[in-house]
């Protein structure tokens, strides 16, 4: 049996733009966020998709609700597993003030940044049950950069996820006979048309 989980990062807010890390911070979705959810909706309805979720977090949510609406889906629930990666001590800051604040060796410091190992030892957790909630469908799963590329690696440790992920764009791993494989990485075209 084949389920398939498609992993979509939120559209863009005045942080991303900002440079910003944003860590558990709840921004909401800037206007052009917005537009990109509508955008890859349209996309995402020509294909079959049978339930999305989101992560607790509101730029997510509010991707995931942009989504939902245009498949006519019900967003099915929400996963604080998925939510992203605590940015700690630089939460809220751009490289500029990380480097007025702590010096330029600030990334051999401690931030008291959640770590990639735990990160991804929740995410794989969260994908692996929506996977197991719903064997042989194709499910949405509305996240975040850096917590969706800890999780990658988690489940298919040979995929090169060095390519940061683009706001809105979509990510599709296919599980079968009990392992993982990656469909295709980080496609934004829909943003392009």
């Amino acid at each position: 049996m084949r389920t398939r989980i498609g992993l979509i990062r939120h559209g863009s807010t005045l942080w991303n733009k900002e440079g910003r890390v944003q860590g558990h911070t709840d921004n909401p979705l800037d206007e052009e966020g917005l537009r990109q959810a509508a955008v890859l909706a349209e996309r995402l309805s020509k294909e079959t998709w049978d339930y999305i979720y989101s992560s607790d977090m509101l730029r997510a949510r509010q991707t995931a609700e942009v989504i939902a609406a245009r498949l006519g889906l019900t967003l099915a629930g929400l996963i604080p597993g998925i939510r992203e990666m605590n940015g700690g001590l630089i939460e809220g800051t751009t490289e500029d003030e990380r480097i007025a604040r702590f010096g330029s060796g600030w990334k051999t410091m401690d931030m008291q940044l959640e770590s990639r190992e735990l990160a991804q030892e929740r995410g794989v957790k969260a994908i692996e049950e929506l996977a197991g909630r719903h064997p042989g469908s194709n499910v949405l799963v509305v996240s975040h950069g850096a917590i969706l590329r800890s999780t990658l690696m988690g489940l298919i440790p040979a995929l090169d996820v060095s390519i940061m992920l683009k706001n809105t764009s979509v990510t599709c791993i296919l599980k079968e006979h009990g392992g993982w494989t990656c469909e295709l990485y980080n496609a934004a075209e829909h943003l392009q048309e």
